[in-house]
């Protein structure tokens, strides 16, 4: 199964840390509900997943979704 599959099959588990909803903010300059915002830029056709070592990388538009393959834990999103 390719990686973004595995992560599209297990969107509903998606979610972030208080540390990690302020941290995506800041880098995306975005407000509101930051997981919401980052599992529809994963549920793109146009995103790329990549798995290396223990996270998947989403590069969707002009950023870059950090999420960890065991956890489904957004760890940071930045800007290209």
């Amino acid at each position: 199964m390719q990686p973004k599959d595995v992560l599209i099959e297990n969107i509903e588990s998606v979610h972030t840390t208080e540390m990690g909803i302020g941290r995506i903010s800041k880098n995306l300059e975005i407000s509101g509900d930051v997981v919401e915002y980052c599992k529809n830029k994963i549920l793109k056709n146009e995103s790329k997943v990549e798995r290396k070592g223990k996270n998947y990388y989403v590069e969707i538009d002009d950023c870059v979704i950090t999420v960890n393959a065991s956890s489904y834990t957004i760890i940071t999103a930045h800007k290209k």
